[in-house]
């Protein structure tokens, strides 16, 4: 397993929708992921230190683990198929371990409000990670990097994103 922050929250300019850019701890590694708006602004609003006057979804969740005696200890980006990110919420429940499916953005929203570490799987990352060098483009459709050749004018999907988070 790999630890990874989060980056960055980026919106492109030209269509509205986010990636979440995690960054691995040991290397300039980064592994970039299409997220939906909702999880994006959850994700953001927690890392900037802002409160919702009522608890969000995720705040739910969190609420309900804890209420429930459950701790998270970690979150685990485990596997990439077919170009969809699968995760896990590792959960120590009355010292079991405990895991539950989840979508990245979702796991990464509630890993942010209780401060839980994020992994990701070594072969996660030996597929779509990237170093900040390669010239890279992010198809929206199959939402992973694709290496190549391109061109200083065409810097693909990243050229339009600004740093949101």
């Amino acid at each position: 397993m790999i630890e990874v922050t989060i980056d960055s929250i980026r919106v492109s300019l030209l269509s509205q929708n986010r990636i979440v850019v995690l960054k691995e701890q040991s290397s300039d590694r980064f592994l970039p992921i299409w997220i939906g708006p909702f999880e994006a602004d959850a994700i953001t609003l927690q890392l900037q230190g802002m409160e919702a006057p009522r608890p969000l979804t995720h705040d739910l969740l969190k609420n309900v683990i804890e209420t429930l005696g459950g701790e998270v200890q970690h979150i685990f980006i485990n596997s990439l198929e077919r170009n969809t990110y699968f995760a896990r919420i590792v959960l120590d429940v009355n010292g079991d371990t405990v895991e539950i499916d989840s979508r990245p953005s979702d796991a990464i929203a509630l890993a942010v409000r209780v401060s839980a570490p994020i992994f990701v799987a070594e072969e996660v990352m030996e597929q779509a990670g990237m170093m900040p060098e390669e010239e890279m483009s992010l198809t929206e459709e199959s939402g992973k990097p694709e290496l190549g050749d391109t061109s200083p004018e065409d810097l693909g999907a990243f050229k339009g994103f600004c740093r949101r988070a």
